[in-house]
């Protein structure tokens, strides 16, 4: 037996106590999770809701990217974002909860020919480089990843993403949701 606690949609909150040192917690009936010493136990098919901040943004259409210059990539267009923490305007992810934030962005860039280059900033420096390609010979579009987990302190941090080429032209980012996306997540509170 365990302790119950009970969200009963005929009575209201019930409340059945034992010594066992479990708790159950249910929803009409359901046991939806247990919690004892070792922790929170899930019940099959029941999952624990995400409690942090997620985003996913894109760039709408082609960005001018200027050579040897690093350039903020304009995410200007939210798939969704659910806790407001994404900023169309300033391109920026300022997270409201502490901890560690699993960040993802890919951009494209037509016909480079030389370096190519995406980074994470953090609070306006570079803080991870991805996908960096050195081409002297052939000119052709770049897919350009990146994906890193990195801490927030849920109050100040904030994140941007920034290309970065030496083909001697401007260049552009190629802007569509398949193309261009910044995304991020909390991946564990602090």
């Amino acid at each position: 037996m365990s302790t119950i606690i009970n969200a009963d949609t005929s009575n209201g909150l019930k409340l059945t106590s034992d010594t066992s040192g479990e708790i159950q917690l249910q929803s009409a009936g359901t046991t939806i999770a247990t919690v004892d010493s070792t922790g929170i136990a899930m019940a099959s098919g029941k999952l624990l809701a995400s409690t942090g901040p997620a985003f996913s943004a894109y760039l709408s259409a082609n960005q001018n990217i200027p050579t040897s210059t690093f350039t903020k990539i304009a995410f200007n267009t939210e798939l969704f974002d659910t806790d407001s923490n994404y900023n169309t305007g300033t391109y920026a992810f300022t997270p409201t909860v502490a901890g560690y934030y699993q960040i993802n962005a890919i951009t494209i860039l037509s016909q480079v020919l030389g370096t190519a280059i995406i980074e994470i900033f953090k609070n306006g420096a570079a803080l991870a480089r991805g996908n960096q390609q050195t081409n002297s010979s052939l000119q052709t579009t770049r897919g350009m990843p990146i994906s890193y987990l990195a801490y927030a302190n849920g109050s100040s941090d904030y994140f941007e993403i920034y290309a970065y080429h030496t083909t001697g032209t401007t260049e552009e980012s190629l802007g569509t949701s398949r193309f261009s996306y910044f995304q991020a997540y909390l991946a564990r509170a602090a």
